[in-house]
């Protein structure tokens, strides 16, 4: 009995000593996770906020930005990047050059007009793509090959003067009347209107999405580029900023670029991995995104996102002069203006 009790005297201590022990390591470890997150909270607060507005909702196209986020590339530039998404088809680029977003994602035929005509004050820092997404597409039943088949056809568009004008151009190219086509605003129902049977072709869709989309959804489809028939080859997308943040934190700016760069090489050397990202950070309920789909833009994107004798967010003066010549002789500028005007590089 006595032995019992001693050991049970033991045991008990043994027990306390633990218990005791096990109260000092958490007091340890709490105090270290505290340290940890008040330091984290220092760092936070050393970062600079930027606010970046996508042209759209989340999809491959922007999957080197959420990769940058998540492995912390900006964060290693100082930065603190915070998306936004837009409620209006220009707050990329009226948000940016209002000063209330410090890098906006837009098109860079809007931007010229833009800064032609109403003397916006932005510019282009960088190219997102180094060739036109934008396509004429409609259903393989429809047997629209050409700008000559658009004849007696009606054209879905969201409504822009640019579309309208793409479309004049491209038939013209041919030497057929665009009076012969009926235009039709279907607004952002592009894919809808030409599927259930209001337009025979849309003109405002991107080859890296609704293409994969239809096809996905087992639709034959045909498509060309306005390029192709007479329009100037371009940028689709672009990396906007505002004058003043480019004459007075051109440095932010390319922090902001740097990190991007990174992001774009790991999308470019493990694309299946940025896109987990990409997914993680959809906008599910306004645009949910399609893993197949999006992977198959990606490898659309990835080839005119750069290439062996471009690289990425490089801009040519001779482009953006083509495409101020165009819009000129559609009628489309009210004023002068030049490549200088619309572009700008921050990362020297």
């Amino acid at each position: 009995m006595k032995k019992f009790i001693a050991g049970f005297m033991c045991a008990a201590m043994v027990v306390a000593c633990v218990a005791c022990g096990k109260t000092e390591k958490k007091e340890t470890v709490s105090e270290s996770k505290a340290e940890t997150a008040e330091s984290a909270a220092d760092d936070s607060k050393d970062l600079k906020e930027i606010n970046v507005v996508l042209d759209w909702y989340p999809n491959a196209v922007h999957g080197f930005i959420y990769d940058a986020i998540e492995k912390g590339y900006y964060e290693e530039e100082g930065l603190k990047v915070n998306v936004q998404f837009p409620s209006n088809t220009n707050d990329a680029m009226s948000l940016t050059a209002a000063g209330k977003a410090e890098v906006g994602i837009y098109y860079p035929q809007d931007v010229i007009m833009a800064r032609a005509n109403q003397d916006v004050p932005v510019r282009s820092i960088g190219a997102l793509t180094q060739s036109g997404l934008n396509i004429v597409l409609s259903l393989k039943e429809k047997n629209i090959n050409s700008p000559k088949d658009l004849v007696g056809k009606t054209i879905g568009y969201s409504g822009t003067e640019l579309s309208e004008q793409l479309i004049r151009a491209m038939m013209e190219n041919v030497g057929v009347s665009s009076d012969s086509v009926t235009m039709v605003d279907v607004g952002f129902d592009l894919m809808s209107a030409m599927t259930t049977g209001q337009v025979d072709a849309t003109i405002g869709c991107m080859v890296n999405h609704e293409v994969p989309q239809l096809e996905k959804e087992g639709f034959e489809v045909n498509y060309f580029y306005p390029y192709e028939y007479g329009v100037p080859e371009g940028y689709e997308l672009i990396f906007v900023a505002s004058d003043d943040m480019i004459n007075n934190n051109s440095d932010t700016l390319a922090a902001f670029m740097r990190a991007s760069a990174k992001g774009f090489e790991d999308m470019k050397a493990n694309p299946e991995e940025v896109l987990d990202i990409l997914l993680a950070n959809q906008n599910e309920e306004n645009f949910p995104l399609d893993k197949d789909v999006e992977m198959r833009s990606m490898e659309i994107l990835l080839p005119v996102m750069s290439g062996e004798e471009v690289a990425f967010f490089m801009q040519d003066a001779s482009i953006w002069q083509e495409n101020i010549d165009w819009l000129k002789d559609a009628g489309l500028l009210k004023n002068d203006i030049t490549p200088e005007d619309l572009m700008a590089n921050v990362m020297n």
